[in-house]
């Protein structure tokens, strides 16, 4: 198996695990203020990281490696989860499909800025089609609207794709697990004090979803993830398999349609055939 396909099926894996992660900030959130959300979720990584680094004794990174470490955990283990929480308090988990479906694009960006990457004029079609299917669809579903909701998440993009691309550039010197587990250490002085300071006096409030939420963000949304999803963006290219991302709000509806049994129109049928075919076209185009 060559390095791009094994690149993609771990993009695939890392996406699969991904499209958990706004319903469970959405339960979260509901009971946790998003901050402690936000900081929480990311001080559970971060001793998990610091429990891995320390049994397979890393290496620390070099100077050269901090700023771009520093980008990376700005973007996903701060920007991404802190602007989703609060944006999640506006808007619904469903509604935030439209924004998702700019993430790949967000992503190809970025890897060509950050990453030197050079892609075809036809992968840029596909990727803005599949980006706009995407979107177009998720803005017909009736959706409740926020102005601060849809801000919020359009930052989260933005920050989220930069820090997609600079760990991922990151990933082909130190590794997929490393980068997203000295992210976290970075971010461990920061956000330890932050948990505690913000913590909950009275737990009694806090239900079940809640608790699940915070879990899920924190292991596989915030951890787990990542370890395949960088690996596979360094081994397939940033661009190229950022693509996947077009998947993640599907995914999240065979889940609702396996364990709770909610109906799957043929709509969704028709666009999610579209979609893979449009992120097919951009792998076909992707060098």
């Amino acid at each position: 198996m060559d390095k791009s396909t094994t690149g993609w099926i771990n993009g695939f894996v890392g996406v699969l695990i991904f499209s958990g992660s706004l319903p469970a900030t959405r339960a979260a959130v509901a009971d946790f203020d998003p901050i402690f959300v936000t900081s929480a979720r990311a001080t559970i990584a971060a001793l998990l990281g610091v429990a891995l680094l320390s049994l397979f004794r890393e290496k620390r990174p070099e100077k050269a490696d901090l700023w771009p470490l520093f980008v990376t955990a700005m973007g996903v283990v701060v920007g991404f989860p802190l602007l989703t929480a609060l944006a999640l308090r506006h808007v619904t988990s469903a509604h935030s499909i439209v924004f998702i479906g700019l993430l790949p694009l967000a992503t190809a960006i970025f890897g060509v800025i950050r990453g030197g990457e050079r892609m075809r004029p036809l992968f840029w079609l596909f990727s803005v089609l599949g980006s706009l299917i995407v979107a177009g669809f998720a803005l017909t579903q009736n959706l409740s609207a926020s102005m601060t909701g849809d801000l919020l998440m359009f930052a989260a993009v933005v920050v989220c794709g930069l820090g997609y691309a600079e760990g991922a550039q990151l990933s082909r010197k130190l590794g997929g697990w490393q980068v997203i587990c000295w992210a976290l250490v970075l971010s461990l002085p920061v956000m330890l004090p932050l948990t505690v300071y913000i913590m909950p006096g009275n737990w009694s409030h806090v239900g079940e979803p809640a608790w699940i939420g915070l879990v899920y963000v924190s292991l596989f949304s915030m951890l787990i993830g990542f370890v395949f999803w960088y690996r596979g963006l360094a081994q397939g290219g940033i661009a190229a398999v950022g693509q996947l991302q077009l998947l993640q709000p599907f995914f999240g509806l065979m889940l609702a349609a396996t364990l709770l049994h909610e109906p799957v129109g043929w709509p969704m049928i028709a666009v999610t055939v579209a979609v893979i075919l449009c992120v097919a076209g951009a792998k076909r185009f992707a060098r």
